[in-house]
C-alpha cells in the first residue's frame, strides 16, 4: 500500500519522523512531501535513492488513501481531505486532536491512527479498537526527550535556575517523569517524587514548593491530578510544568501553549503546557523516532490497521 507523508504545520513543530537511513525493506510505498528533510539538511535526493516518490502536499493528499502527519493536522489541510482516508500520527483523538476527530474526522469518515506511546488506536467515528501488535512503550525515549525538553524550556522562559533552596515536586515515575527528574536534578534542588500511591502526601504539602511537575496523562477529563482546591492551595509564583502535556485533564483549568509562547500567569501562578516540546530537541528526538515507528509502523503493511479495525 501506499503511505503519503507530508510535513507537519503543527507550530513550532521540527521533528522528522523518517529519515533515509531506516528506509529499508519496507513493504509500503513511500511518498513524499518535497522538502520532507530539509529541517535536517537531507536532500530529496537522498529519499529517492531509498526509492521514495517525492511529490506535492496537494497531490499526496489527492491520490494516497493513507496519510501520515507526525502531529495533529491544521486546518489549512483540511480541504485536502477525502471521505474514507486513513490519517496516521499523533492524532491525540481524546486530548489536543478531540475538536479535529469530532469536527473533522467524523463526518468525513475518517479513519485515525493514534500512535501513541501507551495506548495506540484506531478509530473510525464511535468504534475504538486497540492497536494489539504495538506493544506499550515502543516509542519511550522520545517521551523521555519530553520529559527534558520541558524542564530547559520552561526554565528559561519562567527566567529561573534552580538551587538547593528550590523544592521541586515531580509527580509520576514513568517516561516523561524519568526525563524530568534527569534534568532538574542537574540543578541540585530539594527534590521529590511522589507516585499514585503518595499523592496524598504531595497534597499534605502542595503549598511549599517553588516548581510542580506533572508527568502523569489521565484517562478521564473528570479525574485531575490537580483540582482546582489544591491549585488554590499552591503558593504564588509557583512554576507548574505539565511534561505530560495533558492540558485539561491532569491539571484543571489548564490550557495548551506554544514552543514560541509557552509559559501563562494565571492567579500568580504560571503553567507550562507546551505538547510537542521535543521538537526543541528535534535532531535527537527524529533519530529516535524514525528508528522506532519505520521498525513498528512504515515497515510492514499499513493494512493491518485496517484488518483490525474490520474484526
Amino acid at each position: 500500500m501506499k503511505i503519503g507523508f507530508i510535513i507537519p504545520t503543527y507550530p513550532d513543530e521540527k521533528r522528522i519522523a523518517l529519515l533515509p537511513e531506516d528506509i529499508d525493506g519496507f513493504e509500503n510505498e513511500i511518498i513524499m512531501e518535497k522538502g520532507f528533510g530539509k529541517n535536517m539538511n537531507i536532500d530529496d535526493s537522498e529519499y529517492i535513492a531509498k526509492g521514495c516518490i517525492m511529490s506535492t502536499r496537494e497531490n499526496i493528499f489527492a491520490t494516497c488513501d493513507n496519510i501520515f502527519c507526525l502531529k495533529l493536522l491544521q486546518e489549512d489541510d483540511y480541504h485536502l481531505l477525502r471521505e474514507n482516508q486513513v490519517i496516521i500520527g499523533w492524532t491525540h483523538p481524546t486530548g489536543s486532536g478531540k475538536k479535529f476527530y469530532d469536527e473533522v474526522a467524523s463526518p468525513k469518515n475518517l479513519i485515525i491512527v493514534d500512535l501513541d506511546n501507551i495506548y495506540p488506536t484506531i478509530r473510525q467515528r464511535d468504534k475504538v479498537v486497540k492497536v494489539s501488535f504495538l506493544k506499550p512503550n515502543f516509542i519511550w525515549r522520545n517521551s523521555f526527550y519530553a520529559g527534558i525538553a520541558s524542564i530547559q524550556h520552561a526554565l528559561l522562559n519562567y527566567g529561573m535556575y534552580p538551587d538547593s533552596t528550590t523544592k521541586v515536586a515531580v509527580l509520576s515515575s514513568g517516561n516523561v517523569a524519568q526525563g524530568t527528574y534527569a534534568e532538574i536534578s542537574n540543578y541540585n534542588p530539594d527534590l521529590r517524587m511522589f507516585y499514585r500511591k503518595t499523592m496524598h502526601e504531595f497534597y499534605d504539602s502542595i503549598g511549599e514548593y517553588d516548581i510542580i511537575i506533572n508527568g502523569i496523562e489521565v484517562d478521564n477529563s473528570t479525574d485531575h491530578i490537580i483540582r482546582s482546591e489544591h491549585l488554590a492551595k499552591i503558593k504564588k509564583g509557583c512554576l507548574l510544568i505539565d511534561a505530560a502535556a495533558d492540558a485539561g485533564n491532569a491539571i484543571e483549568g489548564t490550557h495548551y501553549t506554544t514552543i514560541s509562547n509557552p509559559i501563562y500567569e494565571e492567579n500568580g501562578l504560571y503553567f507550562y503546557e507546551v505538547n510537542n516540546a521535543p521538537s526543541l530537541l528535534y535532531r535527537k528526538t527524529s533519530k529516535e523516532i524514525s528508528r522506532s515507528f519505520s521498525e513498528n509502523v512504515f515497515k510492514h503493511d499499513i493494512s493491518r490497521f485496517l484488518n483490525l479495525l474490520q474484526q
